[in-house]
């Protein structure tokens, strides 16, 4: 596996499975768990229980990411194991439980590189939580050691491991696919931004074939619109400028979103075939986090129900029509 955190589960499973390890279920688990970490999470930030329990459908299910819960190939293994991961990350950090979440965070990564980025949000609510209950910096430094030191534990595991196979602490084996190590491509590239921002950004889900019909673009699309979470974020933030309430943790977590988008942007080949954007699944914590960032009790309203219902039904459409 490339990186190797999804192989660890599968190992073990292998002596009770053999070849037969249920992947295809272990993918479903996985989504599930995330869901119920944003759960918690937006239940925590005084979200009613239907309110919590619909925007955490909308972050997990109602998007491309329910198409990687079909099959248990390990690059869906690989991806919806980064999303568990890192929703309980967040959420454990919103809970003020920074050893487990630091430690589920360093798993993440293990799954999808990019998701480093997450520890700059970590951190940053760990830094907001001790401001507020004015914690003594050498108390908050102690308080976030054990976790930072298992966090680097486990990079240092990962260096190791890329070493002995790679011979390169920062190689996860993606430059050893055939598209990259005997076709000539870049792996990443400025080159390749443009087009992504095209298929990725700006193409509409339908194309019109020869004869006049229309069917789903089974190569990519607009990520707004594979999963409509991220639409309503952008109306989110708009209205938290409006308002004056974009707090200074809101900056850091758009800009960390932005950041990782471009990052995603930079790859040669987003996730090829697949429902919408695949690739963006990774930035959906961002969104969930964002909610539980409102810092007062709301309800999901009819507009968002209606987002949701809709979303859902699209994922489920498309979901069915690329990958069954």
């Amino acid at each position: 596996s490339f990186p190797p955190v999804p192989s660890v589960p599968l190992f073990f499973l292998s002596f009770l499975f053999d070849l037969k390890t249920p992947d295809a279920l272990l993918v479903k688990l996985y989504v599930l768990t995330g869901c119920l970490a944003v759960y918690s999470m937006l239940r925590r930030a005084n979200y009613g229980k239907a309110s919590a329990a619909g925007f955490a459908l909308l972050c997990s299910f109602a998007g491309c990411l329910l198409s990687l819960t079909i099959d248990g190939a390990v690059w869906y293994q690989a991806q919806t194991l980064a999303f568990c991961l890192t929703c309980l990350a967040v959420a454990l950090m919103f809970a003020d439980h920074p050893t487990p979440a630091l430690l589920c965070y360093a798993l993440a990564v293990g799954c999808r590189p990019f998701n480093a980025l997450y520890g700059l949000l970590l951190y940053a609510l760990y830094i907001q939580r001790c401001v507020k209950e004015k914690l003594p910096l050498r108390r908050a430094v102690l308080r976030a050691l054990p976790g930072t030191l298992l966090g680097l534990a486990v990079a240092c595991a990962y260096g190791w491991y890329n070493y002995a196979r790679f011979g390169n602490i920062f190689e996860f084996g993606h430059n050893y696919l055939p598209e990259f190590s005997t076709q000539g491509g870049i792996q990443f590239s400025l080159s390749h931004v443009l087009g992504n921002i095209r298929s990725f950004v700006l193409r509409m889900p339908f194309k019109q074939e020869l004869g006049g019909a229309w069917s789903l673009q089974k190569f990519g699309f607009c990520f707004l619109l594979a999963s409509p979470v991220f639409l309503l974020m952008l109306f989110w933030i708009a209205v938290d400028l409006l308002r004056r309430r974009f707090s200074w943790l809101k900056a850091l977590l758009v800009f960390t979103f932005l950041l990782h988008l471009f990052l995603l942007l930079l790859h040669r080949t987003f996730g090829g075939y697949q429902f919408g954007a695949r690739y963006t699944c990774d930035l959906l914590p961002c969104a969930a986090l964002y909610l539980a960032l409102d810092g007062h009790k709301r309800r999901m309203n009819l507009c968002e129900a209606a987002v949701l219902i809709a979303a859902l039904t699209f994922a489920v459409y498309g979901a069915a029509e690329v990958m069954l």
